[in-house]
């Protein structure tokens, strides 16, 4: 299930909401817009940061490559460079069969 069907409707989300909704730090999304060109959250004059929805899918995938996959930074910048249309929907999809494949093994191992 993607981060943003969790969340209420709105058009734009505070950091603490986007850092709740990932069970993150602020700093660490302050950090990977730094890094990633992909994140651009509106600002206010007083610095305040307002995340979009396509700013919430491009976290989304930057979630995915480095903490569910391991990936460094380089290593996630590198992947989406050579796969600049893979989609959020993509890793929600690898999620599924990921958990289906350890329901499966716990059934294989308790027979």
């Amino acid at each position: 299930m993607s981060v943003l069907e969790k969340l209420p409707k709105k058009l734009y989300y505070s950091i603490s909401e986007v850092a709740d909704a990932f069970q993150v730090n602020a700093s660490l999304l302050r950090f990977w817009e730094k890094e990633f060109s992909s994140i651009k959250p509106k600002k206010h004059g007083n610095g305040q940061r307002f995340y979009t929805n396509e700013d919430i899918l491009a976290i989304e995938v930057v979630y995915h490559l480095v903490k569910e996959r391991g990936y460094t930074i380089e290593g996630a910048k590198a992947h989406l460079k050579t796969y600049k249309n893979e989609k959020p929907e993509h890793f929600d999809l690898i999620r599924k069969l990921t958990n289906i494949k350890e329901e499966l093994m716990k059934l294989k191992n308790s027979m």
